[in-house]
């Protein structure tokens, strides 16, 4: 018979991994530590040591993981680089739409949180302005982004409510994608990149 495989050492970013798929297929509420040590094959109890915080942390590292997006630094004019930058960070957010309310609601730390500064340097060496300029222009687009991207899995039907179901006691109403109708996806990214270009103008005048 052939050896069995070592099982596969638990880290951050599994836990990451797992929890993500667990919140982006059944929703946020369902993504509970025991339920994330099942998917695992672990016991919850295990997954305190990578995140000591338990599910506070948990929900903390899951928006920094959403939101830290990078783009290169290129010679680009400033809406270049801007148009680049929201662009990159709609995707990694419709890449997972589970955890959206904790990218609304959780304010940006580590990684997320350097990103953001690194984008305001950009614009500012990109000719939009000082810096004091240029981080009011990224509140601004981040702004635009979150909420652009919010409408756009509202109108998606992703969050719809679906049949409820009994879990552990309690009743839960997950994502159900067919509930709606659903935005074609070409729609959807003209109705981001229009907003974009009126948000570049409307910065540009500022």
């Amino acid at each position: 018979m052939p050896a069995k495989r070592p099982p596969v050492p638990l880290s951050r970013e599994r836990i990451i991994e797992a929890a993500l798929h667990i919140a982006d297929g059944q929703g946020l509420r369902r993504l509970t530590m025991r339920r994330l040590g099942d998917a695992l094959q672990v016991e919850a109890m295990a997954i305190y040591h990578h995140l000591p915080r338990g599910k506070e942390a948990l929900m903390d590292a899951l928006a920094e993981h959403v939101t830290s997006v990078t783009v290169e630094a290129s010679a680009a004019g400033w809406q270049d680089v801007a148009r680049a930058w929201a662009r990159v960070a709609r995707t990694a957010l419709l890449e997972h739409p589970g955890v959206l309310a904790l990218a609304l609601t959780k304010p940006p730390q580590g990684t997320a949180l350097l990103a953001i500064r690194e984008q305001g340097e950009q614009l500012a060496t990109a000719g939009f302005g000082d810096a004091a300029r240029a981080a009011q222009a990224v509140r601004t687009l981040r702004a635009y982004v979150l909420g652009s991207v919010a409408v756009e899995i509202q109108r998606s039907g992703w969050a719809a409510p679906a049949a409820d179901a009994e879990d552990d006691g309690e009743t839960v109403t997950g994502p159900s994608p067919a509930a709606v109708r659903a935005e074609p996806a070409e729609e959807a990214e003209a109705a981001f990149e229009r907003g974009l270009d009126a948000l570049l103008r409307g910065l540009a005048d500022a």
